[in-house]
């Protein structure tokens, strides 16, 4: 049955919420186990899809795996794997599963994954990945939608990235792991996520130094040096980004427990700039603020540490009520800007050109019925139907479920009127005549 959510907003929240594990980070340090022929338990792991999709991705390859809801823990059994191939089934939905290619032929010499899938932002090839694994002496073919890595050895060499890619430095960190000598990833992603992976690797016994620059040396250990781990997950830094303008776009004051502040820096520079109150009151939370209307500004979205571009959409949902113009250029995937037609329903005034997007403050967004088309973007437009006068739709979930967990409880212990129900008319029209109550069971 298709879900949405139904928000009443015009609502100034305010309270405490705390963030859950980081996303983009615990999928590859799962993906990550796979070197060891050992046992491995990840805590602060968010309960959601793609945790689900890649637990599936690491049975089908014959690890043994289990996910604790209570303790928000994943615990995998690597000793024994019985498959190399990852399935178009899995991989398809969710682009991180890809990152299980490194580690494959890193420990097994030779992996079958399919090309991958997930939010349709643009077009993230795999070149990266498949030169610098072909330059460690893996040799590559592409045929029926896999990729098809095999190398009798890895030997460590020095690999240049045209980009910083994220994706492609985490390949290749765990194909690293168990080649032979060392192998230097110069224009490497610097992200969070990319700091964590190496600490969790070295937690297992590799030798990753490096991580959080441009040039990452990791130095090749024996299979048997490696060894399962306990090891407990950063903060989702947008997740906590999303929480903050929640607050801020209400013109609202709360505390954001378990954030990395360090993680954050461009992107509160940012909101400062705007207006916004941002202080910390503890080594990992933040008070925030906003009392007033915000400022226009511009927005450049860059590679760790500019401005996270999966925060772009919802910098355009805050400055899109913003006093003044702005502008956001995303200089780093083209479909990024799929929030865009939802929000003049909303009565925004954006007019987009490629990828810059030219945004004239408006007083105010009204409700509107909307639908995600990603996993941002769909948080974009929760944001702006907090923000709205009246009442607000959102359908297609299963993008924000992808990387929100406990969306609804979240948002009203902030005090937000959200609610997700199923779709039946009678509850739809119920809610619509003004008796939205957060009664209805999620």
């Amino acid at each position: 049955m298709t879900e949405k959510l139904i928000i009443s907003g015009g609502k100034q929240l305010s309270g405490e919420v705390s963030i859950s594990g980081a996303k983009n980070a615990v999928l590859k340090l799962m993906a990550a186990t796979l070197l060891a022929k050992d046992v491995s338990k990840i805590y602060n792991v968010p309960e959601l899809t793609d945790v689900t999709i890649m637990l599936s991705v690491l049975g089908q390859l014959g690890a043994k795996t289990s996910y604790d809801k209570v303790e928000k823990s994943v615990t995998i059994d690597t000793r024994e794997l019985t498959s190399i191939v990852a399935g178009y089934e899995f991989v398809s939905r969710m682009r991180a599963s890809f990152i299980v290619l490194g580690a494959l032929v890193g420990r097994c010499k030779e992996a079958m994954v399919a090309l991958p899938g997930g939010c349709a932002i643009g077009e993230r090839r795999v070149d990266f990945h498949i030169r610098g694994l072909e330059s460690l002496g893996a040799t590559i073919k592409i045929e029926n939608g896999y990729v098809h890595a095999q190398a009798k050895k890895l030997e460590g060499t020095d690999i240049y990235l045209d980009i910083p890619s994220v994706g492609a430095t985490e390949n290749l960190m765990l194909a690293a792991v168990l080649a032979e000598g060392s192998t230097r990833i110069q224009n490497a992603a610097q992200e969070p996520e990319i700091v964590d992976l190496a600490n969790f690797l070295n937690t297992m016994g590799a030798d990753v130094n490096g991580a959080g620059t441009s040039e990452i040396l990791i130095n090749g250990v024996k299979p048997e040096s490696l060894h399962g781990v306990e090891y407990t997950t950063i903060p989702d830094r947008i997740e906590a980004g999303t929480y903050m303008a929640a607050i801020i776009g209400t013109r609202g004051k709360g505390i954001i427990q378990n954030v990395n502040p360090s993680h954050l820096t461009f992107y509160t520079s940012k909101l400062t700039q705007m207006g916004a109150k941002i202080k910390l009151i503890a080594p990992n939370a933040f008070e925030v603020s906003c009392n007033q209307r915000l400022k226009a500004l511009n927005i450049v979205t860059q590679p760790y540490p500019g401005f996270p571009t999966d925060l772009q959409s919802l910098g355009m949902a805050l400055l899109s009520v913003a006093d003044g113009v702005s502008i956001i250029t995303e200089s780093l995937y083209e479909n990024r800007f799929m929030q865009v037609p939802e929000l003049r329903k909303m009565g925004a005034d954006i007019h987009q050109e490629r990828n810059h997007a030219l945004i004239k403050g408006v007083e105010k967004l009204s409700g509107a019925n909307l639908r995600a088309s990603d996993l941002r973007a769909g948080a974009a437009l929760v944001l702006a139907a907090l923000m709205a006068e009246g009442y607000s739709t959102i359908e297609e979930l299963h993008h924000i479920d992808r990387g929100y967990e406990l969306l609804v409880p979240k948002m009203r212990a902030l005090g937000a009127n959200i609610d997700r129900i199923s779709d039946e008319i009678d509850i739809v029209a119920d809610k619509v005549r003004g008796n939205l109550n957060g009664t209805t069971k999620i």
